[in-house]
């Protein structure tokens, strides 16, 4: 769970979540919201890959990243089952 937790703290990725909720995109549809390098973009997707935030299906021409809802909901039951 730190690395969900360290890939949300980040502002980023945190728009990249709210732009896949919305829908699938490419890492090349993904930069253009941003004023990064592709290479940045890049790394910041690795990290919500790795932290299961995101999904990628490699078997199209370009890639496309979706979010991973259903951790997302998990994560949600745990934070409101330990709330006070």
């Amino acid at each position: 769970m730190n690395s969900v937790f360290k890939a949300l703290d980040d502002e980023t990725r945190r728009q990249i979540i709210e732009m896949l909720k919305i829908r699938e995109m490419t890492s090349d549809e993904i930069a253009t919201s941003f004023s990064l390098t592709r290479q940045q973009v890049a790394h910041h997707l690795e990290i919500l890959k790795t932290a299961k935030l995101i999904k990628i299906d490699k078997s199209r021409k370009n890639p496309v990243y979706s979010l991973n809802a259903v951790l997302l909901d998990q994560l949600l039951t745990w934070i409101l089952k330990n709330k006070r």
